[in-house]
């Protein structure tokens, strides 16, 4: 199964786009938001960490299978609901103890405030989901609940971080390869979509997923899916993606570590 095409973009993605197409008539390179990662416009090519500005994250669709919920796909489905969806660890659905299959990725993510320059918001709350090595998401693609692998909730510390364990995710087609992400004033709070303060996604270095798909069999599907497809030609992305990249590299256990930074208007 597959995501449907997004909603339209909000009057702030649209000051966004002017921005950045002024910028770009300058000579400049735009500003990337409160130390996220940025990558060259034309192809999103290295480890992509870059510092600059406090800019707000932007507002993104959270596609037909967020389970958060809300109404997608015709069915009502809520993980966030589950006893035990809090967790680091997202490669198990909760209970069982076989993980999906994929390259392993530690993801950190940092919180802060466009309107407290950049100060870490601690004690929010961070919902991550995001598709198998194949391109499928849980809950959907089993039609139940209890399938609930690549979805968790973590809380931000005092620094503002939440780090999840997962796997690098597929490119499927029609997208460039993504995850999707809730943000909410607190745990207690993320139980519902309609309590979310921001929905927006993560992007990925192009030049690292490529290498990563082509050394890995069970990504065979995305070497095919992530060479017809680029930041300009995605639905979500093509609008611009500096403030939503991470940064990405090889880790000492043999899988990967990411990170970013996104400031939401608190």
């Amino acid at each position: 199964m597959r995501p449907a095409s997004h909603s339209s973009r909000s009057d702030m993605q649209a000051r966004r786009r002017l921005a950045l197409g002024v910028l770009g008539s300058l000579g400049l390179a735009p500003l990337v938001g409160c130390g996220g990662g940025s990558d060259d416009a034309s192809g999103a090519t290295g480890t992509g960490a870059a510092a600059g500005t406090c800019t707000e994250v932007p507002q993104e669709t959270a596609g037909p299978y967020p389970a958060d919920g809300s109404s997608a796909s015709n069915r009502r489905y809520n993980v966030l609901a589950l006893s035990g969806i809090v967790r680091s660890d997202i490669r198990y659905s909760i209970g069982s103890s076989t993980p999906v299959a994929g390259v392993p990725l530690t993801l950190t993510i940092t919180l802060t405030g466009t309107r407290t320059a950049c100060a870490p918001l601690s004690g929010y709350a961070i919902y991550l989901w995001h598709c198998t090595q194949e391109g499928d998401y849980s809950v959907y693609t089993e039609g139940t609940i209890a399938a609930n692998y690549l979805r968790g909730v973590q809380a931000t510390d005092a620094s503002g971080t939440a780090t999840f364990t997962t796997v690098v995710p597929g490119c499927y087609a029609g997208r460039m390869p993504h995850m999707h992400l809730e943000i909410y004033p607190s745990l207690a709070a993320a139980t519902t979509a309609s309590n979310a303060l921001k929905t927006t996604q993560l992007a990925f270095p192009t030049d690292v997923m490529g290498a990563i798909y082509n050394a890995n069999a069970g990504y065979s599907n995305s070497v095919r899916n992530l060479a017809s497809i680029s930041f300009q030609t995605d639905n979500v992305f093509s609008d611009g993606y500096a403030l939503e990249m991470t940064s990405m590299q090889a880790d000492a256990s043999g899988g990967y570590a990411a990170a970013i930074t996104i400031a939401i208007a608190t």
